[in-house]
């Protein structure tokens, strides 16, 4: 869940791309890199820490020239080590290049390990080094062909920003599972980026969403990007960027955010069985759940309160690398308005419960603040099964909802009711023109989605619907 960013034909290439990144510093803040390159040579900055850390002037007046790409580290394959930060920098056949990515490639060992029988090293833990490996191994003359090769050997989630010497290549898989837009600087030259929030910040024109299955090419041949549609789309966006990744101020695939996560409280609302339970106040866990609340409220007709304040120096719990941190950064993050909660039925709403150690702290605090109950609703659908391409939830037994029914969960959270939002519901909030993404499925096309992985990443309920 990185994000990314590409600068083709500005002078000031790298200072837009690191404002870009620092626009979507919620989507990775463990390591943050930019490549930039002028007169045939690449020239790369990266480091651990925030992007307001590691650009400094200094660093600023080493990237120079016209074009450039970055990176902000959010870990799902590769370990911690700054060798594992991007761009990832080589030097071949055909010259200089550069690489980001966003996403998470399901075949990248069985990959690796026929790129190392065949006598390649590797120097970083990360699934994006197969694609430079693949690159500098074909034979092809031009570039963009050997980009389309690698490709046909990459199964998953990805999109990729190439930057070679003079040009740009920007390719998104033909799932369109992770975001990527593009647009144009009223400065002068392209951006792409995972998100549009950051085209607000670097005053840029939102052009379109790169396509599923497409690359773009940015050069001086042309005075507009190149397209080429690699791939048959078949579109399946990832859901949880709208529940809870993306900046709400973003437009996914001509889905506005907000209004996203707005109609997920409604239809939580429409579909509450409160049994006769008055609630006094509709609480919103900050700042991913405020949406959602917003329009359980509105739907409702409960009125919305800040019943917990979150310390906005405090980075996501969620992005977190360990267990131990994320419990940490919940008692640092969240705080109860105790004269507001004390002695009230409180109708909480968070984004999602993934492992349910952060909805368990929430409810206890809540409690100890004097609320006399809360009642825990949930805008989105129950979390059982791993996520293989891109969000960090590896493993069954980090999943509350792999190992507890509901009636579990809320006897674990402590909280006095718990309720989910349907699959349907979910579709339906994120746009019913979305559906004809998954009817066109057949049972086998999800079992294809799935090659290298086990396939209980697609729930029971979620089949069901695609074969009714």
């Amino acid at each position: 869940m990185c994000a990314i960013v590409g600068i083709y034909g500005n002078d000031n290439a790298a200072r837009l791309a690191s404002i870009a990144l620092f626009a979507m510093q919620h989507r990775g803040q463990e390591a943050t890199g930019i490549s930039s390159s002028c007169d045939g040579k690449i020239h790369t900055i990266k480091n651990r820490g925030l992007v307001s850390e590691v650009y400094t002037e200094d660093a600023l007046k080493v990237l120079v020239g016209n074009m450039a790409i970055g990176h902000n580290r959010y870990s799902t394959a590769g370990g911690d080590s700054i060798l594992d930060a991007q761009p990832v920098f080589a030097k071949y056949k055909l010259g200089e290049i550069s690489i980001v990515h966003n996403g998470n490639l399901i075949n990248k060992d069985e990959v690796r390990q026929d790129l190392i029988d065949k006598g390649a090293i590797f120097q970083t833990g990360m699934d994006t080094e197969n694609l430079i490996h693949l690159i500098a191994k074909n034979t092809k003359d031009r570039l963009r062909d050997r980009i389309k090769e690698a490709l046909q050997r990459t199964i998953g989630a990805y999109c990729f920003i190439v930057q070679s010497r003079s040009k740009q290549f920007v390719i998104r898989d033909k799932y369109g599972i992770r975001p990527l837009s593009l647009g144009k600087l009223k400065s002068g030259g392209y951006i792409v980026a995972s998100e549009t929030c950051a085209f607000d910040l670097v005053d840029a024109e939102f052009i379109r969403d790169v396509n599923p299955g497409e690359m773009l090419i940015f050069s001086e041949d042309f005075e507009e990007p190149e397209s080429i549609q690699l791939f048959e789309p078949e579109f399946r966006p990832c859901a949880f960027e709208y529940v809870y990744f993306a900046r709400p101020d973003s437009v996914i695939d001509g889905k506005s955010v907000y209004r996203a996560r707005e109609n997920m409280g409604k239809a939580l609302a429409l579909n509450d069985k409160n049994d006769g339970i008055k609630y006094d106040m509709v609480v919103p866990v900050p700042d991913s759940g405020v949406p959602a609340a917003l329009g359980y409220a509105a739907e409702s007709g409960i009125p919305f309160e800040y019943g917990i304040i979150r310390n906005h120096y405090i980075g996501r719990t969620f992005i977190e690398p360990t267990q131990e941190m994320r419990d940490l950064k919940v008692k640092m993050k969240l705080s109860p308005m105790r004269s507001l909660i004390a002695g009230k039925s409180l109708l909480v709403i968070d984004d999602s419960i993934v492992r349910g150690t952060t909805s368990k702290r929430i409810v206890k605090i809540l409690k100890e603040a004097g609320a006399k109950e809360v009642h825990f609703r949930v805008a989105s659908p129950e979390i059982k099964f791993p996520c293989y391409y891109g969000i960090d939830t590896p493993h069954k037994e980090e999943l509350i909802s792999n190992n507890m029914n509901k009636e579990e969960v809320c006897s674990y959270i402590e909280a006095d009711s718990l309720e989910y939002l349907s699959v349907e519901d979910l579709v339906n909030a994120i746009g019913n023109d979305r559906n004809y993404a998954l009817e066109t499925l057949s049972f086998e096309n999800v079992i294809g989605l799935s090659i290298g992985t086990r396939t209980d990443c697609v729930t029971d309920e979620i089949l069901d619907y695609l074969v009714d």
